[in-house]
């Protein structure tokens, strides 16, 4: 059976970067790179906050760019996806696609956490043209517009703030009559003259043309009357979905299903096992910040080898 130093898997921000710093380290590393290639940076266009790009760079170039730096210093890239585990004793047995096993000395988690969507027309058709699920991510491209937000927990609050300093009007779109947010949030939403909200909506389709969304329709919760607001961007906060359950029976995680690692570390319960990027990131899930986690995760993964 092929045993692997440090097996990486997920090939996003974190696992890329992980695989950098780790074949630079000598340690052979191999990345699987799970069903979504490249991560949710491949379901954006134009990416404007990550450093040293002053005019923005397409989310899959961007990508790109990592696998190729990562295979130039020698990471082995490879298609597939971790579909079980025994992480009991080292090394670390681990099966890909149903079928190939393989061991690993080290094990670094870079699956990421996917954003929660309604299922509603429209929805998928208009994903990456004005359809998001990170305001911090494509707010910029919004301003001076009217957007909505769905969803009424505290994301969805920051989300709507965070558009009301750049765009026109923003529009909160609520299932219910009451905001499940914290109250310190819904006061900062409440201090804000360019958020609407809308109680007791339910969203049923985002509308458009090939421009891109024109529109959101809702349906009122109890008369069953439907209107479309007009809007050019249409935010999704309900939540995200971290890509653990392969490694929840093995690794601690919390009720959402985030993996827990040791205060400031990439360290889970588990010696040898490490966890970067949004399947453990609980409050940022910016390509910063999974990149900067993969750094750490390689740099322990390789204290940990010395130790051994």
């Amino acid at each position: 059976m092929e045993r692997i130093r440090v097996l990486i898997a997920g090939s996003g921000p974190a696992g890329y970067t992980a695989a950098i710093y780790a074949a630079r380290a000598n340690l052979a590393p191999v990345v699987y790179t799970g069903m979504e290639l490249g991560g949710q940076l491949t379901t954006t266009t134009v990416v404007e906050n990550f450093p040293g790009f002053p005019e923005g760079v397409d989310g899959t170039v961007l990508v790109d760019n990592m696998r190729r730096q990562a295979e130039r210093v020698g990471a082995e890239i490879r298609t597939g996806t971790v579909t079980s585990c025994d992480l009991s004793s080292r090394p670390f047995k681990v099966t890909v696609d149903g079928s190939v096993e393989v061991e690993a000395e080290t094990l670094i988690i870079a699956t990421g956490a996917s954003a929660k969507y309604l299922g509603i027309p429209g929805e998928q058709e208009f994903r990456g043209s004005g359809v998001s699920a990170c305001a911090t991510c494509d707010g910029f491209f919004y301003r001076k517009q009217d957007v909505a937000v769905i969803g009424g927990g505290d994301t969805a609050c920051e989300e709507a703030v965070y558009l009301a300093g750049m765009c026109n009007k923003v529009y909160m779109i609520i299932r219910r009559d009451q905001m499940r947010a914290s109250k310190a949030m819904q006061e900062k939403v409440a201090s804000r003259s360019n958020i609407e909200i809308l109680w007791n909506s339910l969203p049923k389709e985002v509308v458009g043309d090939l421009r891109g969304v024109s529109g959101i329709k809702i349906e009122d919760k109890f008369s069953g009357e439907s209107r479309v607001v007009p809007v050019s961007g249409v935010f999704l906060a309900v939540g995200h979905h971290p890509n653990s359950e392969v490694f929840a029976p093995w690794i601690n995680v919390d009720k959402e299903g985030y993996i827990q690692t040791q205060s400031d570390s990439p360290k889970t319960n588990v010696p040898g096992v490490f966890a970067a990027g949004d399947v453990a990131d609980v409050h940022y899930k910016q390509a910063i910040t999974a990149a900067a986690s993969g750094c750490r995760a390689a740099i322990e993964a390789d204290r940990f080898l010395q130790g051994q």
